[in-house]
């Protein structure tokens, strides 16, 4: 296997990583065949390109990332309209009209100001340097170019981290590693920025960040309740055993009463993590799907060979850690892709 190109365009004091250590035969499967390595990205239809109509879909992966989120939103709209009561009996504020605003404010998703303050405040994102923009832009470019995608509607980040890695959210961020830009080629660079397209076109990346969003309420709640029982019997059995038993009774009856009128709704919560993550590994594995599409499949295949050897072995995982995984592993990703390494006619 060659070694990786450095990406030219970099300055002399530029931060470096250390080259990975070579794969071990025993740890990663044979690597794809050679003519795969210099395929060239290139779109092949010159400078003209023809837009799509639509820009964006939301496929079954996006939509089923919605419906499980419902029952974590109808908890949260219970908070929400709880503390707007609250206020309403204190301030005088009419209850409907915070509980408006919170069901508005997912349109914020969108925004490009609230989309910045995301990537710079929770994300840790940064604004490409002038020589990060002009490596990344005409890569960029050119898989909007193939994808038929207004590539300006999206905005490029940098995430200062050490990992091989790219990210898509919200409704318009799209961000590479400053390693990744760094060791990858410039065609896996465009493989990598092909699967993070794909999870913006299927609306992946939106609906991830609304599902999130509508169901923090509701996780907070409960976080707080849980801390607030544990802290309570530890008080009481402080003072005596019987007292917290009294108390583990009582919590058990309020328990389920609730759960009794809310048809076990908040027992879906208790699913929801594994379910979860089960749709984002299926939104990895269609956003690999939409770049192999564009003809990326080999060099992604390539990226995700070199990223074996950094991999911990699944065995070395226990079976909770692997359910809440929200990727599947590397030798998945390139199972799945096989149908598109097979060379062309």
């Amino acid at each position: 296997m060659t070694k990786p190109a450095e990406s030219p365009g970099l300055p002399p004091d530029y931060p470096r990583y250390p080259e990975a250590p070579p794969p071990t035969p025993a740890h990663v499967p044979s690597q794809p065949s050679p003519e795969h390595d210099d395929l060239d990205y290139r779109h092949p239809g010159g400078t003209r390109v023809h837009y799509r109509a639509r820009q964006r879909t939301a496929d079954a992966t996006a939509l089923g990332r919605l419906a499980l989120h419902v029952p974590g939103f109808l908890t949260s709209l219970l908070v929400v309209l709880g503390m707007a009561t609250l206020l309403e009996a204190w301030l005088g504020l009419p209850a409907w009209l915070p509980t408006a605003l919170w069901l508005a404010s997912g349109a914020l998703t969108f925004h490009r100001p609230s989309e910045r303050f995301l990537a710079r405040h929770l994300l840790r994102l940064k604004h490409p340097i002038p020589c990060e923009l002009a490596l990344l832009t005409p890569v960029w470019r050119e898989v909007t170019a193939r994808a038929g995608v207004d590539g300006d509607r999206y905005e490029l980040w940098i995430e200062d981290s050490d990992d091989l890695n790219a990210l898509a959210a919200a409704g318009h961020i799209v961000a590479v590693t400053r390693r990744a830009l760094e060791r990858l080629p410039e065609a896996q660079l465009a493989a990598v920025l092909a699967h993070e397209l794909g999870h913006h076109t299927a609306g992946h990346a939106w609906t991830s960040l609304l599902s999130w969003w509508y169901s923090l309420p509701g996780r907070l709640a409960w976080q707080c309740l849980a801390a607030a029982t544990v802290g309570l019997i530890r008080i009481t059995s402080g003072f005596s055993y019987v007292a917290a038993g009294i108390l583990i009774v009582l919590l058990g009856w309020i328990t389920f009463a609730t759960l009794t009128l809310t048809y076990g709704l908040p027992l879906l919560l208790l699913a929801l993590p594994y379910l979860s993550a089960a749709v984002g590994r299926r939104a990895e594995l269609r956003a690999d799907m939409h770049a192999a599409s564009l003809g990326f499949g080999p060099m992604l295949s390539r990226t995700l060979h070199d990223g074996l050897a950094e991999e911990a072995s699944p065995s070395d995982d226990g079976m909770l850690s692997r359910l809440l995984s929200t990727h599947p592993d590397h030798r998945t990703r390139l199972h799945h892709l096989q149908r598109y390494l097979t060379p062309r006619p």
